[in-house]
């Protein structure tokens, strides 16, 4: 009996703004901070580390996806060319990390809204309604992905402009470019690819995507050229303004940098941007995890009612209910915003699964050079070696319960046969 499938709804524009609102997330408003602290002014040669790395990786999803315009990303990636332990480790790095990542959006959507002692009450609810905005189809969450992506450019905009007056006074201060050393270097090319990662979301959605052999590795690197111009603006204009030393202390840079040119007035409209980051980033997540599940479910690989579809919306519509359900529980219970470094770990060893997928293709299937995917692999490599110790603490052991339920789950299914 076939499996019911998704409906291919998304156009070019609509998987480049589904991209962007997971790319341009709460992440840009405050990643700078920890990357200047590791790296100082060296934060830029990171940024463009990163970006080389993410491009190489971005070249190789979009060469994979066309030829598998599936939901599950890496996940289906890695299954269907390198065989089933790498595509579930993949999976289930992303399906785990990326719920823990929910749970903080929320939390910071939150956090520059209202105060501490209603902040779990309102990430909660935003779970809720952005849970229920992608159960009523794809292109729901297109149009709302759009509205937010509109007004999180905007702010980023407004923000470029207050610190356009430093940098063209000052300049980009160069003096401590390799004060901090490679390894801080890379460690900020870590934790900035992070901020990257998004136009992974656009893969996931492949079996939504029309014409996706010809949709799919357009909108791929077009989002990530956006989202890199962006990047490169907002760093240079915090370190012209800020300082590398005043900004690796920050806890709201982007804030900061308003306040100091005396654009006070801009402070809420920052802050509401951070908040509206977030809320794209939730909303582009929740779809992404969504239909990894699904993908995972469909093998057996995760229990298989979420593999269910909807059968007007076409949705993965129980694997949806049950990844806002166990968001909303981790929202209510803990606080992950500081406790989520695991999922740069894991975003890492996902597109490592997708760059090595992507070099095994035959001559008649590539788009990139062999090389470039090799590059990938190698810069996951590099990054993940340069996290903190207690990021890779923590995703090595998310992997590790990953493969004792794949071990468990296996000798149970062969037990009831």
């Amino acid at each position: 009996m076939p499996q019911p499938s998704l409906a291919r709804r998304l156009g070019l524009r609509d998987a480049v703004v589904i991209g962007l609102a997971a790319m341009i997330g709460a992440g840009v408003f405050a990643a700078f901070a920890p990357a200047a602290a590791a790296a100082g002014e060296g934060l830029l040669i990171g940024l463009a580390i990163a970006a080389i790395v993410a491009f190489a990786n971005a070249s190789s999803t979009a060469q994979l996806a066309a030829r598998y315009p599936e939901s599950g990303g890496a996940y289906r990636y890695g299954r269907e060319r390198l065989g089933a332990w790498p595509g579930f480790l993949a999976g289930w790095g992303f399906v785990v990390g990326k719920t823990a990542s929910c749970a903080a959006m929320a939390m910071t959507f939150a956090a520059y809204l209202v105060p501490t002692a209603w902040q779990r009450p309102v990430a909660a609810a935003a779970v809720i309604v952005l849970a229920a905005v992608n159960l009523r189809g794809i292109t729901r969450t297109a149009r709302a992905a759009s509205i937010i992506v509109a007004a999180v450019i905007s702010v980023l905009l407004l923000v470029i402009a207050a610190g356009a007056g430093p940098l063209l006074q000052r300049g980009i201060p160069l003096d401590g470019l390799l004060d901090a050393g490679w390894p801080g270097i890379l460690q900020s090319a870590g934790l900035l690819f992070f901020a990257f990662a998004g136009y992974a979301r656009i893969a996931t959605l492949g079996e939504e995507v029309r014409d996706p052999a010809r949709t799919i590795p357009r909108a791929i690197p077009v989002a990530l050229g956006i989202a890199v111009a962006l990047y490169a603006l907002i760093g240079s204009v915090l370190l012209a303004t800020l300082g590398a030393d005043a900004l690796a202390t920050s806890t709201a840079p982007l804030v900061d940098l308003v306040d100091d040119v005396g654009w006070t007035w801009a402070a809420p409209i920052v802050r509401v941007g951070a908040a509206a980051a977030a809320l794209g980033a939730l909303l582009a997540l929740i779809a992404g995890i969504g239909r990894t599940a699904l993908a995972m479910a469909r093998d057996d690989e995760l229990p298989r009612p979420l593999a269910s579809v909807h059968s007007r919306y076409r949705v993965p519509h129980v694997a949806e209910i049950v990844v806002a359900v166990a968001v909303v529980a981790l929202v209510l219970t803990v606080d992950l915003r500081q406790a989520i470094g695991f999922s740069s770990f894991g975003v890492l060893g996902y597109y490592l699964v997708a760059n090595l997928a992507a070099i095994t293709q035959p001559a008649n299937e590539r788009r990139v050079p062999r090389a470039l995917s090799v590059l990938g692999a190698i810069g996951c490599i590099v990054l993940v070696v340069t996290l903190p110790p207690g990021a890779i603490a923590a995703g090595v052991a998310v992997f590790v319960v990953g493969a004792a339920w794949r071990l468990v789950t296996q000798a149970l299914r062969r037990r009831r046969r």
